[in-house]
């Protein structure tokens, strides 16, 4: 057990923690697990091999989390908070005014959490087992729509504007999504981008010019 673990399970006189020492365990506890996952994936993964992993007993673990299934959900469940919380962000954040820009920024914002290699790694191997799993290709789905909430938002607003064509904000979400996964796979297996992130911002650039000519070629007024 590290020094690090055992300043987390440090307990306050009296013999239990405090919330904050308590808190702090569970973010370590998460963040243990999600790298155990993304090593070896779900089914190779056990609670007790977690537990040994991160320098803590078993029962700190099934306190928690009564099988392996509950902790990968809430694993995914604190990375999708995360993602929506960071595309809601962009959506405000967009240097020009009006609902085609706050999209694009939600797109970008997208393409900069979903090309890192360490998102992409845990991500790509949940989603190769759910591939044969099919309670896990239902969680997969049921967690995507979740976590792609701001984006379909954004694009709603972007269609009552009159600046997309009138469509389905889900199915237009699922293209746009397909166009934005093509830079973040080439990025995922480039050496070459440039830490000013200039060769990621033109492979979006590309992607992001083919989806208005798609989607919004002959309704835009600019």
């Amino acid at each position: 057990m590290t020094q690090g673990t055992r300043r987390l399970g440090e307990r306050r006189s009296g013999g239990r923690p405090s919330k904050e020492q308590a808190a702090a365990l569970g973010e370590h506890v998460l963040d243990g697990a999600r790298a155990v996952f993304c090593r070896k994936g779900v089914v190779n993964t056990s609670l007790d091999e977690i537990a040994l992993q991160l320098g803590v007993s078993k029962h700190t673990i099934y306190r928690r989390y009564p099988n392996k299934d509950a902790l990968l959900e809430a694993v995914i469940e604190r990375d999708i908070q995360r993602f929506r919380e960071a595309l809601l962000a962009a959506s405000t954040e967009a240097a020009a005014p009006g609902p085609l820009a706050a999209l694009q920024h939600v797109a970008w914002r997208y393409v900069e959490i979903g090309s890192s290699r360490e998102y992409a790694a845990f991500y790509l191997s949940i989603c190769a087992e759910a591939a044969i799993s099919a309670t896990l290709r239902r969680q997969f789905a049921a967690w995507s729509q979740a976590a792609l909430e701001p984006l379909v938002a954004a694009i709603t607003s972007a269609t009552v504007a009159g600046l997309l064509r009138a469509g389905d904000p889900q199915l237009v979400s699922e293209i746009l999504v397909d166009l934005l996964e093509g830079v973040n796979n080439r990025a995922r297996l480039r050496d070459d981008l440039d830490a000013e992130c200039q060769g990621l911002e033109a492979m979006f650039e590309q992607r992001w010019h083919v989806f208005l000519a798609l989607m919004a070629e002959g309704v835009r007024s600019s």
